[in-house]
C-alpha cells in the first residue's frame, strides 16, 4: 500500500495488524486502485479538502491521501488503539503528523468530540457494520457537515445499493470497483 499522488507520492504505508480474539473485524485497507478512483471522482467534483474527517480510518490511507493531495487538516477516527498507532506511524512516515489528529474512539463516541464542519468526510466502515449509516446520518445534526458544501464518500460492499440520501446529503455519484462500492454525497 502506498500514497498515490501529491506531496507524499510513492511513500509506503503499513497496514494494521488486528487480533482475531473477541471477534474483531479484520481491517480491509482501501486498495490503491479504489483510492485512486475515489480521488479522481473528488477532483471531478472540485472537492474542497480544507478540513477532512477520515471516519473508520483503519490504516489512515484515505486521510493521508487527502493530506498528500492538499488537505489542510485531517481528523482520523479509529476505535482500535493498536490500529491508531499504525495511523500515527503512517503519519510520521509521510511527515504529516502536524496536519492531523488521531482519535482512539468509536465513530459514535467521536461525534461528541469532533469540531466541524468538515468539507470532506471519508467513511470506510466494516461492511458488516449495520450501525454505520446511522452514524453518518447523524453527522449533519451535530454540525459536522453542511448540505451542498460537504462531500461524503462512503465505501461499502458492492452488493449493497447506495442510499439516495444520507443525513441531508444527496447521492451525486455511485461506482463499483470489484467488491467495493463507492458512493459520494453532497
Amino acid at each position: 500500500m502506498r500514497v498515490i499522488a501529491g506531496r507524499a507520492r510513492g511513500r509506503r504505508l503499513i497496514a494494521p495488524q488486528r487480533s482475531r480474539r473477541r471477534g474483531d473485524s479484520v481491517v480491509r485497507p482501501t486498495s490503491d486502485l479504489v483510492r485512486g478512483a475515489i480521488f479522481s471522482a473528488l477532483a471531478s467534483l472540485q472537492a474542497d479538502m480544507s478540513r477532512v474527517l477520515d471516519l473508520y480510518a483503519g490504516s489512515g490511507a484515505l486521510g493521508i491521501e487527502a493530506i498528500s493531495r492538499g488537505a489542510d487538516w485531517c481528523d482520523f477516527v479509529e476505535q482500535d488503539r493498536a490500529t491508531c498507532e499504525t495511523i500515527r506511524q503512517n503519519l510520521r512516515a509521510t511527515g504529516f503528523e502536524h496536519e492531523a489528529r488521531v482519535y482512539a474512539l468509536s465513530a459514535v463516541r467521536a461525534l461528541d468530540k469532533l469540531g466541524g464542519p468538515y468539507t470532506l468526510v471519508l467513511a470506510d466502515p466494516p461492511y458488516e457494520d449495520e450501525r454505520a449509516v446511522g452514524v453518518l446520518e447523524s453527522l449533519s445534526g451535530r454540525g459536522l457537515v453542511r448540505q451542498r458544501e460537504t462531500l461524503l464518500v462512503l465505501e461499502h460492499s458492492a452488493r449493497n445499493e447506495a442510499k439516495s440520501e444520507i443525513g441531508g446529503l444527496a447521492l451525486v455519484s455511485s461506482r463499483r470497483h470489484g467488491d467495493s462500492g463507492i458512493s459520494i454525497y453532497r
